[in-house]
């Protein structure tokens, strides 16, 4: 009877310990995948798929759409299965971050050699279409996308060129609009200045290129954050110097610039004022030709001969002396 007693109470001890622990509920902000044997759920033969991957990638990328369990519950599990919780709220890493070791910036080379340090943020959370390649497609995903991150910033600040261009006084840079100043800012041309000063395409560069992540690791990238670019002391001093130059350079061609402006607009106030004047001495002698060729027309030569007579005469008052040149006789 004590033996009947005991078994009766172990398969209820049983029985509770396992119906307690199939029951499982899902927060807001996670989702689950449930496997059984270790074989998470599918949905059919659907594979998650990416227009931004080429051929080959695709086929290497190639993960099963499995069937996610969203928030709620309490469900049901049966004791060979297990439930697989994924936090899919955005979250903000700095981009030091690092499990392996720790560091306080990262170390990029720039276009003329010139090591770095970039500090910021990126935000991501954990892609719901591919649930796949972030449980069992990678064994720590998040590490491997920050590796991958990293690595496609090295490699655009190693190469980046700023989009206005380089040339510090190009002839095509200084003629500008009428008006107006430089067409580009002379700080330009130094790979650290240009970055800094481009902060906002870099930005859009690196969501650009993660964004198949969430296809590749099962992570998508929300934004990229990148606040910070700072070279070593030494280099920041001679960039300061190369930008104070630089600077006093753009300042003597602006004054440049306004003074002979300055004389372009006094030279046309000259002329217009010669033109003026001119005019006004032409527009007298105007007049008497007309006045004369009406009276030429109206009395004829008599009239005209009249008329030019009786305006020598005031002239002829005024003259002290008349000198008569008479024709040479033949």
């Amino acid at each position: 009877m004590a033996i009947t007693a005991f078994i009766f109470g172990l398969l209820i001890y049983i029985g509770f310990r396992v119906f307690s622990g199939s029951l499982y509920t899902v927060k807001p902000n996670e989702r689950a995948v449930l496997t059984s044997f270790g074989r998470a759920q599918r949905i059919g033969d659907s594979f998650v798929t990416d227009d931004s991957l080429n051929d080959e990638e695709r086929q290497r990328y190639q993960f099963p759409m499995l069937r996610t369990i969203g928030p709620g519950g309490p469900y049901f599990k049966w004791p060979w299965q297990q439930v697989h919780k994924v936090d899919v709220a955005t979250q903000a890493l700095d981009l030091t971050w690092d499990p392996t070791k720790r560091q306080s910036t990262i170390e990029a080379v720039t276009k003329d050699n010139l090591t770095t340090g970039v500090n910021g943020q990126i935000r991501f959370r954990a892609s719901e279409s591919n649930l796949y390649a972030y449980l069992f497609g990678i064994d720590s995903p998040l590490e491997h996308v920050m590796g991958y991150f990293v690595s496609v910033l090295r490699e655009r600040i190693a190469n980046f060129v700023d989009p206005k261009g380089q040339s510090l006084v190009g002839d095509s840079e200084m003629q500008g609009d009428e008006g107006t100043g430089p067409a580009v800012d002379l700080s330009e041309g130094v790979s650290i200045n240009d970055l800094r000063k481009n902060l906002p395409l870099l930005n859009d560069y690196m969501e650009q290129q993660c964004r198949s992540t969430g296809t590749r690791y099962g992570i998508e990238l929300d934004a990229a954050l990148i606040t910070q670019i700072d070279p070593p002391t030494e280099v920041d001093r001679a960039l300061s110097a190369i930008n104070s130059t630089r600077n006093q350079v753009a300042a003597d061609i602006s004054t440049a610039r306004a003074d002979a402006e300055q004389q372009i607009t006094m030279s046309k106030r000259a002329v217009e004022i010669a033109s003026n004047n001119a005019q006004a001495e032409v527009a007298p002698l105007r007049e008497l030709g007309e006045t004369l060729s009406k009276i030429k027309g109206t009395g004829g030569r008599e009239a005209l001969r009249a008329y030019l007579r009786n305006m020598r005469i005031p002239l002829l008052k005024q003259a002290r002396r008349i000198v008569q040149v008479t024709a040479p006789s033949r």
